[in-house]
Protein backbone atom coordinates (compact mmCIF):
# COMPACT_ATOMS: atom_id res chain seq x y z
CA UNK A 1 0.00 0.00 0.00
CA UNK A 2 1.49 3.62 -1.07
CA UNK A 3 2.88 5.64 1.76
CA UNK A 4 -0.35 8.38 2.82
CA UNK A 5 1.45 10.90 4.65
CA UNK A 6 -0.05 14.05 6.65
CA UNK A 7 -0.70 16.89 5.17
CA UNK A 8 1.33 19.83 5.72
CA UNK A 9 1.63 21.52 8.97
CA UNK A 10 1.22 25.24 7.52
CA UNK A 11 -2.35 24.02 6.64
CA UNK A 12 -5.19 25.91 8.97
CA UNK A 13 -5.85 23.29 11.15
CA UNK A 14 -9.14 24.95 12.15
CA UNK A 15 -10.26 25.33 8.41
CA UNK A 16 -9.90 21.64 7.20
CA UNK A 17 -11.67 19.06 7.23
CA UNK A 18 -10.73 16.13 9.25
CA UNK A 19 -10.33 12.69 6.67
CA UNK A 20 -10.49 10.18 9.66
CA UNK A 21 -8.40 6.96 10.30
CA UNK A 22 -9.88 5.07 7.33
CA UNK A 23 -8.28 7.98 4.71
CA UNK A 24 -4.21 7.33 6.25
CA UNK A 25 -4.79 3.13 6.84
CA UNK A 26 -1.62 1.72 6.76
CA UNK A 27 2.51 2.18 7.20
CA UNK A 28 3.74 5.61 7.45
CA UNK A 29 7.47 6.61 7.75
CA UNK A 30 8.44 9.19 10.63
CA UNK A 31 11.13 10.83 12.38
CA UNK A 32 11.85 7.74 14.28
CA UNK A 33 10.72 5.26 12.24
CA UNK A 34 7.73 4.10 11.51
CA UNK A 35 3.66 3.74 12.36
CA UNK A 36 0.89 1.88 11.11
CA UNK A 37 -2.97 2.47 11.36
CA UNK A 38 -4.99 -0.94 11.20
CA UNK A 39 -8.79 -1.34 11.84
CA UNK A 40 -10.14 -3.52 13.73
CA UNK A 41 -11.84 -6.27 11.98
CA UNK A 42 -14.45 -6.72 14.78
CA UNK A 43 -15.48 -3.34 15.14
CA UNK A 44 -14.84 -0.59 11.91
CA UNK A 45 -14.77 2.17 14.70
CA UNK A 46 -11.81 0.16 16.42
CA UNK A 47 -8.41 1.74 15.42
CA UNK A 48 -4.87 0.13 16.51
CA UNK A 49 -1.77 2.54 16.12
CA UNK A 50 1.21 0.36 15.91
CA UNK A 51 4.44 2.78 16.67
CA UNK A 52 7.87 1.06 15.38
CA UNK A 53 6.36 -2.48 15.63
CA UNK A 54 4.84 -2.66 18.72
CA UNK A 55 1.23 -1.93 19.66
CA UNK A 56 1.05 1.60 21.20
CA UNK A 57 -2.87 2.73 21.23
CA UNK A 58 -6.17 0.94 20.71
CA UNK A 59 -8.76 3.80 19.74
CA UNK A 60 -12.63 3.50 19.38
CA UNK A 61 -14.05 6.72 17.14
CA UNK A 62 -17.41 5.78 18.71
CA UNK A 63 -16.67 5.18 22.81
CA UNK A 64 -13.67 6.76 24.28
CA UNK A 65 -14.22 5.17 27.13
CA UNK A 66 -13.32 1.99 25.84
CA UNK A 67 -9.61 0.65 27.12
CA UNK A 68 -8.35 -2.28 25.40
CA UNK A 69 -5.12 -2.91 26.78
CA UNK A 70 -4.92 -3.43 30.16
CA UNK A 71 -2.63 -1.46 31.33
CA UNK A 72 -4.43 1.42 30.13
CA UNK A 73 -7.31 0.49 31.89
CA UNK A 74 -5.50 0.09 35.13
CA UNK A 75 -4.44 3.73 34.70
CA UNK A 76 -8.32 4.59 33.71
CA UNK A 77 -9.20 3.21 37.09
CA UNK A 78 -6.74 5.67 39.08
CA UNK A 79 -8.51 8.73 37.03
CA UNK A 80 -11.53 7.44 37.86
CA UNK A 81 -10.76 7.39 41.71
CA UNK A 82 -8.58 10.09 42.29
CA UNK A 83 -11.04 12.90 42.18
CA UNK A 84 -14.99 13.01 42.28
CA UNK A 85 -16.97 11.56 39.50
CA UNK A 86 -16.87 14.15 36.51
CA UNK A 87 -14.65 17.01 38.48
CA UNK A 88 -12.41 18.24 36.06
CA UNK A 89 -9.20 17.30 35.91
CA UNK A 90 -5.53 18.93 34.60
CA UNK A 91 -3.81 16.28 32.95
CA UNK A 92 -0.43 15.74 31.22
CA UNK A 93 0.25 13.55 29.03
CA UNK A 94 3.81 11.99 28.10
CA UNK A 95 3.73 10.25 25.31
CA UNK A 96 1.28 10.46 22.52
CA UNK A 97 0.53 8.00 19.52
CA UNK A 98 -3.47 7.56 19.93
CA UNK A 99 -4.24 9.92 22.45
CA UNK A 100 -6.40 6.99 24.09
CA UNK A 101 -6.22 8.43 27.59
CA UNK A 102 -6.40 12.01 26.60
CA UNK A 103 -9.51 10.94 25.33
CA UNK A 104 -11.26 9.06 28.21
CA UNK A 105 -10.11 12.25 30.37
CA UNK A 106 -12.01 14.49 27.74
CA UNK A 107 -14.88 11.89 27.90
CA UNK A 108 -15.72 11.48 31.21
CA UNK A 109 -14.23 14.16 33.06
CA UNK A 110 -15.45 17.17 30.35
CA UNK A 111 -13.79 20.75 30.92
CA UNK A 112 -10.65 19.28 31.99
CA UNK A 113 -7.42 20.57 30.80
CA UNK A 114 -5.08 18.65 28.92
CA UNK A 115 -1.62 18.67 27.25
CA UNK A 116 -0.03 15.93 25.37
CA UNK A 117 3.67 15.66 24.39
CA UNK A 118 4.39 13.37 21.51
CA UNK A 119 8.06 13.50 20.45
CA UNK A 120 7.77 12.72 16.72
CA UNK A 121 6.25 15.50 14.63
CA UNK A 122 5.02 13.09 12.03
CA UNK A 123 3.01 11.00 14.58
CA UNK A 124 1.45 14.62 15.55
CA UNK A 125 0.34 15.33 12.14
CA UNK A 126 -0.75 12.10 11.59
CA UNK A 127 -3.30 11.68 14.82
CA UNK A 128 -4.61 15.42 14.26
CA UNK A 129 -5.28 14.35 10.55
CA UNK A 130 -6.85 11.16 11.61
CA UNK A 131 -8.41 11.79 14.79
CA UNK A 132 -8.68 15.18 15.19
CA UNK A 133 -7.68 15.55 18.69
CA UNK A 134 -7.75 19.17 19.19
CA UNK A 135 -11.35 18.91 19.20
CA UNK A 136 -11.79 16.30 21.96
CA UNK A 137 -10.69 18.71 24.08
CA UNK A 138 -6.67 18.63 24.84
CA UNK A 139 -3.65 19.72 22.84
CA UNK A 140 -1.17 17.69 20.67
CA UNK A 141 2.09 19.13 20.80
CA UNK A 142 5.62 18.04 19.16
CA UNK A 143 8.66 17.75 21.23
CA UNK A 144 10.87 15.88 23.70
CA UNK A 145 8.65 15.35 27.21
CA UNK A 146 10.94 16.48 29.32
CA UNK A 147 11.72 19.65 27.73
CA UNK A 148 7.57 20.08 27.80
CA UNK A 149 7.57 19.23 31.57
CA UNK A 150 10.37 21.81 32.40
CA UNK A 151 8.39 24.55 30.65
CA UNK A 152 5.14 24.14 32.56
CA UNK A 153 4.58 26.29 36.05
CA UNK A 154 4.72 24.64 39.26
CA UNK A 155 1.76 22.69 40.88
CA UNK A 156 -0.03 23.41 37.56
CA UNK A 157 -1.28 19.97 36.71
CA UNK A 158 -3.44 17.81 38.90
CA UNK A 159 -1.97 14.04 37.40
CA UNK A 160 1.00 13.20 34.64
CA UNK A 161 1.07 10.16 32.92
CA UNK A 162 4.27 8.95 31.22
CA UNK A 163 4.30 6.17 28.92
CA UNK A 164 6.69 6.97 26.39
CA UNK A 165 9.04 4.64 24.97
CA UNK A 166 11.70 4.02 22.44
CA UNK A 167 11.67 0.16 21.97
CA UNK A 168 10.59 -1.17 24.81
CA UNK A 169 12.22 0.91 27.15
CA UNK A 170 11.68 4.42 28.62
CA UNK A 171 13.84 6.83 27.23
CA UNK A 172 16.61 6.95 29.98
CA UNK A 173 16.49 11.13 30.69
CA UNK A 174 12.58 10.06 31.92
CA UNK A 175 13.50 8.09 34.46
CA UNK A 176 16.15 10.12 36.43
CA UNK A 177 16.05 11.74 40.08
CA UNK A 178 16.03 15.33 38.22
CA UNK A 179 13.28 14.57 36.18
CA UNK A 180 11.36 13.13 38.61
CA UNK A 181 11.97 16.13 41.08
CA UNK A 182 11.07 18.44 38.15
CA UNK A 183 7.59 16.49 38.20
CA UNK A 184 7.17 16.63 41.52
CA UNK A 185 7.48 20.25 40.82
CA UNK A 186 4.85 20.35 38.51
CA UNK A 187 2.13 18.04 40.41
CA UNK A 188 2.84 20.34 43.55
CA UNK A 189 1.47 18.50 46.78
CA UNK A 190 -1.31 16.43 45.75
CA UNK A 191 -0.71 15.28 42.45
CA UNK A 192 -0.13 11.87 41.20
CA UNK A 193 2.71 10.85 38.97
CA UNK A 194 1.99 7.62 36.67
CA UNK A 195 4.66 5.91 35.03
CA UNK A 196 4.41 2.86 32.70
CA UNK A 197 7.46 0.42 32.67
CA UNK A 198 7.31 -2.62 30.36
CA UNK A 199 9.44 -5.00 33.03
CA UNK A 200 10.55 -8.73 32.80
CA UNK A 201 9.57 -11.08 35.55
CA UNK A 202 12.20 -10.02 38.12
CA UNK A 203 10.77 -6.41 37.77
CA UNK A 204 14.62 -5.00 38.23
CA UNK A 205 13.23 -2.27 36.23
CA UNK A 206 10.47 -0.93 38.29
CA UNK A 207 12.15 -1.81 41.49
CA UNK A 208 15.10 1.48 39.92
CA UNK A 209 12.57 3.49 38.98
CA UNK A 210 10.54 3.11 42.38
CA UNK A 211 14.00 3.77 44.33
CA UNK A 212 14.20 6.58 42.40
CA UNK A 213 10.70 8.23 42.56
CA UNK A 214 11.13 7.67 46.89
CA UNK A 215 13.55 10.16 46.44
CA UNK A 216 11.04 12.46 44.91
CA UNK A 217 8.19 11.80 46.27
CA UNK A 218 6.66 10.47 49.88
CA UNK A 219 4.44 7.65 48.29
CA UNK A 220 5.33 5.50 46.17
CA UNK A 221 2.92 2.62 44.97
CA UNK A 222 2.97 -0.35 42.12
CA UNK A 223 0.33 -2.15 40.09
CA UNK A 224 1.14 -5.19 38.20
CA UNK A 225 -0.52 -8.27 37.19
CA UNK A 226 -0.57 -10.93 39.59
CA UNK A 227 1.12 -13.55 37.34
CA UNK A 228 3.91 -10.93 36.76
CA UNK A 229 4.82 -9.98 40.43
CA UNK A 230 5.17 -13.66 40.71
CA UNK A 231 7.17 -14.15 38.15
CA UNK A 232 6.12 -15.72 35.74
CA UNK A 233 5.44 -13.30 32.80
CA UNK A 234 7.19 -10.22 30.86
CA UNK A 235 4.77 -7.57 31.73
CA UNK A 236 3.60 -3.36 32.32
CA UNK A 237 4.33 -2.40 35.68
CA UNK A 238 2.49 1.09 36.80
CA UNK A 239 4.30 3.30 39.32
CA UNK A 240 2.22 5.74 41.03
CA UNK A 241 4.00 8.29 43.03
CA UNK A 242 2.90 11.39 45.29
CA UNK A 243 3.87 14.04 47.80
CA UNK A 244 0.09 13.75 49.34
CA UNK A 245 -2.03 10.78 49.23
CA UNK A 246 -2.71 8.04 47.02
CA UNK A 247 -5.77 6.81 46.53
CA UNK A 248 -5.14 2.46 47.20
CA UNK A 249 -8.24 1.72 48.77
CA UNK A 250 -10.93 2.78 46.41
CA UNK A 251 -8.17 1.47 43.50
CA UNK A 252 -7.27 -1.48 45.30
CA UNK A 253 -11.21 -2.36 44.80
CA UNK A 254 -11.11 -1.24 41.06
CA UNK A 255 -8.42 -3.45 40.13
CA UNK A 256 -9.53 -6.54 41.86
CA UNK A 257 -13.07 -6.32 40.07
CA UNK A 258 -11.65 -6.03 36.75
CA UNK A 259 -11.79 -7.81 33.56
CA UNK A 260 -8.26 -8.35 34.02
CA UNK A 261 -7.52 -8.34 37.56
CA UNK A 262 -4.45 -6.26 38.73
CA UNK A 263 -2.85 -6.10 42.55
CA UNK A 264 -1.66 -3.00 44.11
CA UNK A 265 1.54 -2.95 46.04
CA UNK A 266 1.42 -0.51 48.85
CA UNK A 267 4.32 2.08 49.69
CA UNK A 268 5.39 -0.28 52.68
CA UNK A 269 6.05 -3.19 50.68
CA UNK A 270 7.27 -0.92 47.43
CA UNK A 271 9.91 0.22 50.13
CA UNK A 272 11.07 -2.64 50.77
CA UNK A 273 11.35 -4.18 47.08
CA UNK A 274 14.04 -1.32 46.34
CA UNK A 275 15.16 -0.88 49.68
CA UNK A 276 19.67 -0.66 48.65
CA UNK A 277 18.87 0.51 45.54
CA UNK A 278 20.13 4.05 44.03
CA UNK A 279 18.43 6.73 42.29
CA UNK A 280 19.09 6.76 38.79
CA UNK A 281 20.75 9.86 38.29
CA UNK A 282 21.24 11.83 34.78
CA UNK A 283 25.22 11.75 35.47
CA UNK A 284 24.71 7.58 35.10
CA UNK A 285 23.42 8.09 31.68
Amino acid sequence: MPDRRPPSRTRPATKSKVAGPAAYAGTHETATGFIELTSDRDDPDGWMVVVNGAPSSYVHLGDPTRLEFEYVRWIGDLLDVCAPEGEPLRVAHLGGAGCTLARYVAATRPRSPQVVFELDPVIVDLMREAFAPGRKGFKLRAGDAREGVAHLQPDSYDVMIRDAFDGDQVPPHLTTLEFAQDVARVLGRDGIYVANVADRSTQLIARAEAATMRAAFTDVALVAEPGQLRGRRYGNVLLLASNGTLPLDPLTRRLASGAVRARLVPPDRVVELSAGLPPLTDAGF
